[in-house]
């Protein structure tokens, strides 16, 4: 076990419990406490302190707490490989009950993990160069990126080297183990913004500078976003960063957020909770104190937002060669749907695979003569479509309460079938984003969906009814959270809701106008009329 640090608010008496716990041992000390003890020991062992801790490590008791664990794996940036799949799978296979769910943040999800199991999981990933480590817990989790750094035809840089340099620097660093809160960046050169900066505690985007007369591309810096029950929109710091600079950028906001940072109530200890108090002029400030001297904001690069999406076979920034964007049903497949995967990227790719913020994944890489066979194959012709119905292609959804123990409600298989009941009902020919989750923590992504649902509880003669509340209009191409309407819907009633609802759009709105445009056009006022109406015909 490492020797134990002395941090400054060690002796604070307003601490809450979990900076108790961080303080009496740090999280990542946990690690080697799994392998030589608990996975020896099993699910009995451990010790209640420690369960808290097991976060560090990637891993969280799964709902019941009778004994079986989630784990996330981190694939910095969206990008690994076809190896690195194969693990996965066999992982998923030998321990997880074949389920492999991908992520928001492009991670990797497993299910049904015994302690046991722990120590075997850690080794075969570390084999081929992944980590669950820090994947949970108070400290730098996964590194969103660019699903397709390298080959983009719209980036402006390849940000590869640098999502390996910020892991190499974050990954099992004990000045930054112990932050306030959960801690979430990205970092892509994708002039649609496609690793969604504007909701991350650090985020770099794409800029262009000229210093000394010279043209530099390089990064602005955004802090301070984030969703759960109170969501903030990231502000962009008058800074401009070289990309040698990043690395340095990254760990001065991290150490203004280990040190600044709240730590009485877990409610409010996330960055963006410093951001507001202190205004983005007093953060870039003491942020100087610590990076020194950094130039100040250059020309965004930015043209909009792709969504996370890349359906399709397109061409890439490399003359002669394509990628595929494929549609994996709200994230979800089973190993042997991985190992398929890990098959295309080697049999047509470069044996790469993207994974996507819209839980979705890449094949990269094809050769142009490669490209019509790879169209033909089983796995994207019945499973993973290039280009998938509306409502399917676009639907979002947490881990609900099938495994998660904060959710509410069931998520992930309802999201599924009301995507396939919508795409049964309404035939619409413009993508429209539904995010569904089971809690105000957001996993899910809700806030920023054209369409948010957020699992409730109803009560009715007949008992408490699972129920969703009804947002709309979010987007961060304009950025803007959606707004809830006065509309908690359901289960049995969401579907004939949300078809009547789009009906409405789809009567009303003006030629290629995305949804969130719609509401903003119209006004809230006029979807809760909808709503209304809607709900008094039910």
């Amino acid at each position: 076990m490492a020797e134990k640090k002395q941090w400054k608010w060690a002796n604070d008496p307003s601490l809450n419990k979990m900076e108790l716990t961080k303080l009496e041992k740090d999280g990542l000390d946990v690690i080697e406490t799994i392998i030589n003890t608990y996975s020896k020991q099993g699910y009995a062992s451990i010790e209640p302190s420690d369960m808290d801790r097991f976060k560090w490590a990637g891993v969280y008791q799964q709902r019941p707490k009778d004994g079986h664990f989630m784990m996330r794996v981190r694939i910095p940036g969206g990008i690994l490989s076809s190896d690195q799949a194969r693990t996965l799978a066999k992982i998923a296979e030998d321990y997880g009950r074949d389920l492999v769910d991908v992520t928001t943040r492009q991670a990797v999800q497993f299910h049904w993990l015994t302690v046991e199991s722990l120590a075997d999981i850690f080794d075969r990933l570390s084999a081929v160069g992944l980590s669950s480590f820090e994947a949970c817990g108070d400290c730098p989790r996964t590194i969103m990126g660019n699903p397709l750094a390298g080959i983009d035809p719209h980036e402006v840089l390849d940000t590869r080297p640098i999502v390996a340099e910020l892991e190499r620097f974050f990954l099992l660093n004990r000045d930054f183990s112990n932050l306030p809160r959960k801690y979430k960046m990205s970092i892509s050169a994708n002039v649609y913004n496609a690793a969604h900066a504007q909701i991350n505690d650090l985020a770099f985007t794409p800029a262009m500078k000229t210093i000394n007369g010279e043209e530099v591309i390089g990064f602005h810096v955004w802090v301070g976003g984030g969703l759960s029950a109170k969501p903030y929109l990231a502000h962009q710091l008058d800074v401009f960063a070289r990309p040698e600079e990043v690395v340095k950028v990254a760990a001065g906001v991290t150490t203004l957020f280990r040190d600044f940072g709240y730590r009485e109530k877990r409610t409010h200890a996330r960055l963006k909770f410093l951001v507001a108090d202190w205004g983005v002029e007093k953060f870039k400030e003491e942020l100087l104190k610590v990076t020194g001297e950094l130039e100040t904001r250059g020309r965004d690069l930015l043209r909009g937002w792709n969504s996370g999406y890349f359906y399709g076979i397109h061409e890439q920034r490399q003359k002669g060669y394509y990628y595929a964007g494929l549609s994996v049903p709200v994230g979800r497949m089973n190993a042997g749907e991985l190992n398929e995967l890990a098959r295309l990227a080697d049999e047509y790719g470069d044996g790469t695979i993207g994974t996507c913020n819209t839980q979705n994944v890449l094949i990269r890489n094809i050769p142009a003569e490669k490209v019509e066979a790879f169209r033909a194959e089983p796995l994207v012709v019945n499973r993973f479509p290039l280009k998938p119905k509306t409502f399917v292609g676009y639907a979002v959804s947490c881990t609900g309460t099938e495994y998660c123990n904060l959710a509410i409600v069931e998520t992930k298989e309802r999201m599924r079938a009301l995507a396939e009941y919508l795409d049964a009902t309404v035939d619409l020919d413009t993508p429209l984003r539904i995010h569904m989750v089971g809690c105000p923590n957001s996993c899910g992504q809700r806030q920023i969906a054209d369409i948010g649902l957020q699992g409730a509880l109803v009560k009715t003669p007949a008992g408490m009814v699972e129920a969703f509340d009804i947002h709309v209009g979010g987007t961060l191409e304009d950025p803007r959270f959606n707004q809830k309407l006065k509309a908690r819907v359901t289960v049995d009633k969401l579907g004939p809701f949300l078809a009547q609802l789009i009906t409405f759009y789809k009567r009303d709105r003006l030629e290629g106008e995305a949804y969130w445009r719609y509401v903003e056009r119209v006004g809230l006022e006029r979807i809760q009329e909808q709503a209304n109406s809607i709900l008094q015909t039910a």
